[in-house]
């Protein structure tokens, strides 16, 4: 499924819920199904800078693939949510997918505007480390082709 198609999916999903105290529920619910990361990636160097509670988030390349699978965790429940709609929409796709992705949803369903301006720029924060990583992924993949 592309990236595109699972944004599509995650609007229509929240277009069925006017209130925002259910959306929030469901992406509660999104947080408590998110796979748990390894305790040994609970490390400093795996926490995102700019975020007001703790999110640590790691970014695996498959080499034979071609894609990136990232696995994350938060202390807040709603950051918890919020991390695993990122992941959901991006995890098995390629850098140069991630890197270029127009992420509409989060505006779509209205999850910026109803935020809080700490939990706002943890979600800025967030989508730039996994950019970020998929960038970093993409740059050594171009490397390795042109030597």
């Amino acid at each position: 499924m592309t990236i595109e198609e699972r944004q599509s999916e995650i609007i229509e999903e929240f277009a069925d819920v006017d209130d925002w105290m259910d959306r929030y529920g469901m992406i509660i619910d999104m947080g408590n199904s998110l796979p748990p990361i390894a305790e040994s990636l609970k490390t400093p160097d795996h926490l995102i800078e700019g975020c007001q509670s703790r999110v640590w988030l790691n970014a695996d390349y498959d080499k034979s693939t071609g894609k990136v699978n990232y696995t994350a965790d938060s202390d807040a429940i709603i950051v918890k949510g919020i991390i695993s709609l990122l992941v959901d929409v991006l995890n098995g796709h390629t850098p140069d997918e991630i890197v270029n992705a127009d992420l509409h949803f989060i505006n779509d369903i209205g999850l910026a505007e109803n935020l809080s301006p700490t939990r706002s720029n943890g979600l800025t924060a967030m989508l730039k480390q996994m950019k970020a990583y998929a960038l970093a992924f993409k740059l050594l993949e171009e490397n390795k082709t042109n030597n």
